[in-house]
């Protein structure tokens, strides 16, 4: 990334169309990642908002990008939903995107456990902890947890 000055709206567009082609970005991420570069809100706020009206910066897109890349890691909703909300989103729109994705949580789940554990239920409280923390700081809901751990997940 060249060190250009962002003291124009050609610059800073640049700029932002530059992070765009990398990846998506939600706009709070986008606002942060050029004022580091020195540019200022009056010259942001319009460049983003132009780049909003032609589609190129989405913040369902920049969602659904984030959910499934954070799912594929191996990552629940309630961690994902706390990552988004870390990152300035809008509650009601992570809901929803996290609604929209269509991840099976409870498959997702029993797949993180598999490769970790190898299916092996816990033969005792400390074993049954400790999974669960495991779990837990994964991000998934302690209900799902639960009922994984008492080999009902399927019920």
């Amino acid at each position: 990334m060249s060190s250009a000055i962002l003291d124009n709206p050609v610059a800073v567009r640049r700029a932002a169309m530059d992070l765009l082609a990398r990846r998506e970005h939600g706009r709070v991420e986008l606002v942060r990642k050029l004022r580091q570069r020195g540019a200022t809100d009056d010259l942001i706020d319009p460049a983003l908002d132009r780049l909003t009206e032609e589609g190129l910066l989405s913040e369902a897109r920049y969602l659904e990008s984030f959910i499934r890349y954070r799912a594929r890691s191996g990552y629940g909703p309630v961690r994902i939903r706390e990552e988004l909300t870390q990152r300035g989103l809008v509650r009601t729109e992570i809901e929803q995107a996290l609604a929209d994705s269509g991840i099976d949580w409870a498959e997702q789940l029993a797949d993180v456990w598999q490769r970790k554990y190898a299916g092996q239920l816990p033969q005792d409280m400390r074993e049954r902890a400790k999974q669960g923390r495991f779990l837990s700081y994964r991000g998934y809901p302690l209900e799902l947890i639960s009922k994984l751990l008492r080999g009902r997940l399927n019920d």
